[in-house]
């Protein structure tokens, strides 16, 4: 039985990934899946993916059954510049407005929610549609993230304000945020484990790989696919991190707390179950 990967496209979480031996882990038994956020979320759930880097919210909905890898995060200090809320007034004057969701987020949603109704206590209307600024923006406002969001902000829209989540969440809170965390399924750890410890030992290294040489080979890439020039590409990823510090921890209980109260998650999220033997190991 072959330990399966969930791999998300966006550029994101691509130091993550970029530098897997994948023929190594394919030869070793592994298997690599391309899923949206929320598709991989929901596999993840029902158990048809072993491991990928999931949706925060989506942990906090199976915190019973997975453990988070130490080490690998999707995270901002401040400013994230892929998820952002698009609107055609400014964010004060949004009450009684309705504001289009993307579909393929979790955490972005809940998060936007939070800034809305919590800390800005506006009511607000919303509706969750497929990822498409022209569709979206026939209503108020709408909330893009990844390179659905990265390339809406190159086009800059004519008279539409743009507020990005990672510098809202920052200024409230004073804590990073983060998006994404790498989960593994319990069971796929105990059946595992020797093929998780030299995937986990490929992310660590394919990450710090990337943090070296200043995503100079990624960014070569991305460009290729993408478009966009090199000094966008390069302050972009000097703003996310993908590490999962004390303090990037502490921001995420205290965003579960959040939705807890909210009531967008049934049980509280009181501590992070990590995958202890990672954590442990002196090579990392």
């Amino acid at each position: 039985m072959s330990l399966v990967i969930g791999e998300i496209s966006y550029t994101n979480i691509l130091p993550i990934f970029y530098y897997l031996n994948r023929p190594h882990l394919l030869k070793r038994g592994c298997s690599f899946v391309p899923q949206v956020p929320s598709e991989l979320n929901r596999s993840m759930s029902e158990g048809s993916v072993d491991i990928g880097g999931i949706s925060s919210f989506a942990y906090a909905e199976n915190q019973e059954t997975f453990q988070l890898l130490p080490q690998l995060s999707v995270s901002s200090a401040r400013n994230v510049g892929s998820i952002f809320l698009f609107s055609k007034v400014p964010l004060s004057q949004l009450e009684g407005k309705t504001v289009a969701l993307t579909s393929s987020s979790a955490t972005s949603v809940h998060l936007l929610k939070i800034i809305l109704g919590k800390f800005c206590e506006l009511g607000v209307d919303y509706v969750t549609m497929e990822p498409d600024f022209e569709r979206m923006m026939e209503y108020d406002a709408c909330l893009l993230i990844g390179d659905d969001a990265i390339q809406t902000y190159w086009s800059n829209p004519e008279g539409i304000y743009r507020y990005d989540l990672g510098e809202l969440w920052n200024e409230r809170t004073g804590y990073p945020m983060t998006y994404a965390v790498v989960a593994a399924r319990t069971g796929a750890i105990q059946r595992h484990s020797w093929l998780m410890k030299d995937l986990y030992d490929e992310m660590i290294s394919s990450k710090k790989r990337a943090q070296r040489n200043h995503f100079r080979d990624m960014i070569t890439s991305i460009q290729y696919e993408m478009g966009g020039d090199r000094h966008f590409w390069e302050h972009y990823f000097a703003g996310l991190n993908h590490d999962f510090t004390e303090k990037q921890r502490e921001g995420l209980l205290y965003y579960y707390q959040l939705a807890y109260d909210m009531g967008f998650i049934v049980h509280p999220v009181r501590q992070l179950s990590l995958w202890q033997e990672a954590e442990n190991w002196q090579s990392v």
